[in-house]
Formats: structure tokens, C-alpha cells, sequence
């Protein structure tokens, strides 16, 4: 593991110009979601809350902790059926988990800013003005309107996940709703958690301040849940920020921007001032756990964007993260392949290499019995189809310059955002132990 040594690094190691301001228009000031007090603290509290998953055991922090960086700190999560918190979550043995998330536990740094326009590693959920919601979602013609804008509708989809919260076939009514396919239907999965949150007299009171006496409905639910987090884990004030307004960088965060910006080509895809394109790219991440699968299916694939498009270029390729907190955020990829930032930097210098070679230590798996982790790693036709689809170009950077730009990117941290502005609550509303 390479450390930092401040005493070492000046700018003459790198033979480098440190100089040069970035374009102005990329980098202008990002424009966030608005909301009431009233609005943000009921959705801390119901972000908190464990009344919205079947067996009212599993939250939104759950996997979403500010304690690992608004993730979960580890590969690929254990959802309904797990016990505690990141990587000391264990299995309840009166209640074992089908399978791990297929899927790295996103951080939601910044999610409330409008150029956020597609939100999960497939980009499924995405704006399209030409959809009566305004949002293109996997339910489609099942979508309901209602939605304050896609942040909100990310909140209906782990609560009808059997693995994430609602819960194994038939133990809860709001499992059994989803197994049923009753989703958006009038007495689905939805209306059933909105029942929930209205019995409670203290959330009833808190709603009557923002929507009115009317009937409570899981878009009012998942609205005020966006407006904390776009509230909560805004993050904007990092050295970068302040290097845009006029402040110098220290030297080797100066030494690794311009190696990010420049030789290393990093901004090629993490681009803009949350240093992302919002774009999807294969760079042969390693593929590990069950995959992204339909119930019918039985293999361990994850194709990406492939899912959704139904292009055949798409084939692997996953959204671009933004890279705000991002020395906190890990593990990395969108299976949490890596653990390091040190090592998924490394990826991308020599990703097929990489990917032939990968540390199966570096993945952060819970203990879970039966699961196949490695199907994928150990099938030469799998691993040849994801190095196949593999966009980048190979690269050498000295161990020095691969210290600079882990020093850019830990000045992309905001020491405010990472800790939240109203925290964790003492207790919710519903009395449900909070995480």
C-alpha cells in the first residue's frame, strides 16, 4: 500500500506545469433541490425509520450509513434477513438472506443537484420528458405520477426489492403484494407502507404541515425522503470547491489535479465539478456475487446498461460515479470489487490485466452460506466477454504520480457532508430501533 509523504512531494518530482485554470463554464456552480424544514426533517426521520421495509427491520440506512460514507462499506450488502451494520452485518439465523444485493450500495453524495439526471450503476431510472411521470422507470407503464423528480422515485424501488426491504415471499403483506406483482396498484406494496406511516399519529401531524389533511401517499413518502437527502448530503465545500473560487491547492493535490486533468486523462469520463459525465463506460470491472438476474434466471452476470437499453454496446458498461467523498465511499465499482482506492486507481491504468488478475481479498463479502461469489471470475468465456467490452486504454504512471492524484482525491472531500447536517436521529416516530 503506497502512503502519502507530504515532505516528498514538490512539484519538481513530477516535471510538471501546475498551473492553468480549469474551463469556467464545466466547473459553475451546481443548482440544488429546495425544501421547507418541515419537508426535510419528516424525510430524515423516515430515511431513519424501518416502518417502510416488510419485516420493519431495515431502513434507507441501513445500506445508506453516514458511518461508511452514506454506503455500507462493503461489496455487496445483506439486506432483508441481515442483522447490524456494514461490515459487522451478519446473518439472522431465523431469518437467512435468499442471496446478497446484486449491486454495490451507491453513496448519495450531491444527488439533489440537477444535473443528476440518471440515477443507479445501470442508469434505469432516468428524466424523459416523454413519459407522463417524467421519468423512464423498469415499472413503465406502471409508473405513478407523483414524483418530485427522480431522487424520489429511487426511493420506491429497494422497497419493493424481496432482498433490499419488502421481504421473503409471503412473511409480510407488503411481500406478498410484490411477489403478487400488486406494486402501484390501488392496495399494492405502496399503498400498504403508506397505511403504515398514516397509523402513526406523530407522522400524520408532521405530514398535515407539508401536504395538507389529505390522504398521505407513498409519493409523499419518497418526496420528503429526497428533500433530506439532497439536503443532508449536499457536498460542496471541499478544497477543490475552494480551489475554484481562488484558493490554492496544497502541493501534491495540485501536483494530482493536473495529472487528472491532463496526462492521466481521469476527467475524460469524471468530468464537471462532481467529477462526472453521467455517462455509462466498460472498464472490465471484475464481476463478483449473484449478478443482476431476473427470478427465472440462473446465471451470475451483471451486463450493465446492456439491461436496460437492449444494445449490444452497452454490454457492460456502468455509470461514471461522481467522485466527491470518494476516499470514504468505498468498497469500489458496482459490484464493490475493490476495497482501496488505491486499487481500483490502479484499474484503470491496465483494466484487462487487472481483471485477469484480480485479488479476490480485495472483495468485502459478509459471511453468507451457499453463495457463489466467484462463478464469473472462474469462467474463461465470461472473463474474455468482459475484457472484450473494455473501453480504456492501457497506461503507465509512476507510483508518485499515482500518489498525486490520490492526493486530488482526497481534496475532493467535505468534511461537512460526510458527517450530515441533522445527523441521526435519537428515535422515529414509529418506535422501530433506528440503525
Amino acid at each position: 500500500m503506497i502512503k502519502l509523504n507530504q515532505e516528498l512531494i514538490w512539484a519538481g518530482v513530477f516535471g510538471l506545469t501546475l498551473s492553468g485554470a480549469l474551463d469556467a463554464q464545466e466547473f459553475a456552480p451546481a443548482v440544488f433541490m429546495q425544501a421547507s424544514d418541515a419537508q426535510i426533517k419528516l424525510g430524515q426521520l423516515l430515511f431513519y425509520d424501518p416502518i417502510l421495509s416488510g419485516n420493519k427491520n431495515t431502513s434507507c440506512a441501513t445500506c445508506h450509513h453516514p458511518k461508511f460514507g452514506t454506503s455500507d462499506g462493503v461489496s455487496l450488502a445483506l439486506g432483508e434477513g441481515g442483522i447490524g451494520l456494514g461490515p459487522d452485518r451478519r446473518i439472522d439465523p431465523d431469518n437467512a438472506p435468499e442471496q446478497r444485493i446484486g449491486r454495490n450500495a451507491p453513496a448519495l453524495f450531491n444527488l439533489g443537484a440537477s444535473e443528476f439526471t440518471a440515477l443507479f450503476h445501470d442508469g434505469r431510472l432516468q428524466v424523459d420528458a416523454t413519459r407522463p411521470s417524467g421519468i423512464r422507470t423498469p415499472l413503465d407503464e406502471e409508473m405513478v405520477q407523483g414524483f418530485s423528480g427522480i431522487l424520489s422515485a429511487q426511493a420506491m424501488f429497494p422497497v419493493l426489492s424481496g432482498d433490499e426491504m419488502s421481504g421473503h415471499y409471503s412473511e409480510n403483506d407488503v411481500a406478498q403484494a410484490v411477489r403478487q406483482g400488486f406494486l402501484t396498484h390501488q392496495g399494492g406494496a405502496w399503498d400498504i407502507i403508506a397505511g403504515r406511516v398514516t397509523n402513526v399519529p406523530e407522522y400524520r401531524v408532521m405530514f398535515n404541515a407539508v401536504i395538507g389533511p389529505r390522504d398521505i401517499r407513498f409519493t409523499d413518502i419518497s418526496n420528503v425522503i429526497a428533500d433530506f437527502i439532497a439536503y443532508e448530503w449536499r457536498a460542496d465545500n471541499s478544497a477543490f470547491d475552494r480551489y475554484l473560487a481562488g484558493e490554492p491547492l496544497e502541493v501534491t493535490a495540485e501536483a494530482g489535479r493536473d495529472l487528472f486533468y491532463g496526462k492521466a486523462g481521469c476527467s475524460a469520463c469524471h468530468a464537471g465539478r462532481f467529477q462526472t459525465d453521467h455517462d455509462f463506460h466498460a472498464i472490465a470491472m471484475p464481476q463478483i456475487g449473484p449478478g443482476k438476474a431476473a427470478r427465472f434466471e440462473s446465471h451470475h452476470r451483471d451486463v450493465g446498461r446492456l439491461r436496460v437499453t437492449g444494445l449490444a454496446a452497452d454490454a457492460y458498461r456502468f455509470r461514471t460515479p461522481s467522485l466527491r467523498n470518494v476516499t470514504e465511499t468505498g468498497p469500489y465499482g458496482h459490484d464493490g470489487a475493490y476495497a482501496t482506492l488505491e486499487a481500483v486507481l490502479r484499474h484503470h491504468l491496465d483494466p484487462v490485466a487487472r481483471l485477469m488478475s484480480y485479488d479476490r481479498t480485495q472483495a468485502v463479502l459478509p459471511e453468507l452460506a451457499g453463495a457463489q461469489d466467484w462463478m464469473i471470475l472462474d469462467s474463461p468465456n465470461e472473463m474474455a466477454l468482459i475484457a472484450a467490452a473494455n473501453e480504456l486504454t492501457s497506461m503507465v504512471l509512476s507510483d508518485t504520480e499515482v500518489i498525486a492524484i490520490m492526493g486530488f482525491l482526497a481534496a475532493l472531500r467535505d468534511e461537512a457532508s460526510l458527517y450530515g447536517r441533522l445527523g441521526i436521529p435519537d428515535s422515529v416516530p414509529s418506535g422501530l430501533p433506528v440503525d
